[in-house]
């Protein structure tokens, strides 16, 4: 069975867990910005939809609601998403959770915090494993093993090599050096982790853990990376940054994507860069390049992403089939 959405709808009688068991049930939290709360579930839905195989995925997008939101952003959420409390007593077998745009210096300063630190206490006591991503890894160090994210001289972003753990199942089918998209401000110490005890699966020397799990009542597969992203995805966060840039609301012209971009795209981006830095004039941003620089960009890590992904369904699926044996046979 493919991977299918489940739209909330409060007229629904029955539960998700009573009326799709035969299918893995996957709550998606999606805490991304508004502007990308949609190209967000495009990219989780499309990498779970080729990682599914033979597995039935019903997927089940939520949100916290204490994060700021645009009407438009609401509207959707309300439409669509289903309430977490809601989702959450219906038992996912596993969660996959974003980041989001920070707001406070120190994360526990987050307005969402309290909610991020029960929904991995959550995770780690009543789903089949977790993945996650970028912010919400670094909030699974704090929380769990008292590692503090640290702030980085310059933005992290580009296309980086990792070398890998031999090995590991979850790296099967996965060739090194594995090209993964990163997009950050912030990082997490190898070393602390190391030391914390968690399995880091890639790492490279610009960006150090890319993939790591910690083992504990609940498997947790966390990113630094971006394994869910599309090839144009840092070209438009890029674009967005180079907008700022030209209505004053950052002090510096972003940095160019490292490992991303072939030299003719380069040379376009390089030339609007003079232009900007000459003229800077928020309706400058109508004359970015996009369309050309998209059309030679490639998505390299797509095989891997998908490879990974497959693997930690393998598991999940496994560990999902362990549970509801012990269930029945203790009901005996």
């Amino acid at each position: 069975m493919p991977l299918e959405l489940d739209i909330y709808d409060a007229r629904r009688t029955t539960t998700v867990r009573r009326s799709r068991n035969s299918a893995l049930l996957v709550g998606l939290v999606n805490n991304m910005p508004d502007a990308a709360l949609e190209s967000t579930e495009a990219q989780f839905s499309s990498l779970l939809r080729a990682a599914a195989g033979a597995y039935g995925v019903r997927l089940c997008f939520t949100s916290f609601p204490e994060l700021p939101r645009r009407r438009d952003a609401q509207e959707r959420i309300a439409r669509s998403y289903w309430p977490i409390d809601t989702l959450l007593a219906d038992r996912p077998d596993a969660l996959i959770v974003t980041g989001s745009e920070p707001i406070a210096p120190r994360l526990s300063d987050e307005p969402y915090w309290p909610r991020m630190t029960a929904l991995l206490d959550f995770a780690e006591t009543h789903t089949a494993g977790s993945i996650w991503s970028c912010l919400a890894a670094h909030a699974a160090a704090e929380h769990f093993s008292g590692i503090t994210r640290r702030r980085l001289a310059e933005k992290r972003c580009g296309v980086y090599l990792h070398s890998l753990l031999a090995g590991h199942p979850f790296l099967e089918g996965v060739a090194a050096p594995l090209a993964m998209p990163h997009s950050r401000w912030n990082e997490l110490p190898v070393e602390e982790l190391r030391g914390a005890g968690y399995e880091v699966l890639s790492f490279g020397p610009e960006t150090g853990a890319d993939a790591f799990v910690r083992r504990g009542r609940s498997l947790m597969l966390l990113f630094q990376g971006h394994p869910e992203y599309e090839d144009t995805t840092l070209l438009k966060e890029y674009r967005r940054d180079a907008g700022r840039y030209l209505i004053g609301q950052q002090a510096h012209y972003p940095t160019m994507p490292h490992g991303y971009l072939p030299p003719a795209a380069v040379a376009l981006l390089e030339q609007f860069k003079e232009r900007a830095l000459r003229d800077r004039a928020p309706s400058l941003i109508e004359q970015f390049p996009f369309a050309a620089v998209a059309a030679v960009l490639s998505n390299s890590w797509r095989p891997a992403a998908v490879a990974l992904y497959g693997n930690w369904l393998d598991f999940i699926a496994a560990k999902t089939t362990r549970r509801t044996e012990e269930v029945s046979l203790a009901g005996l």
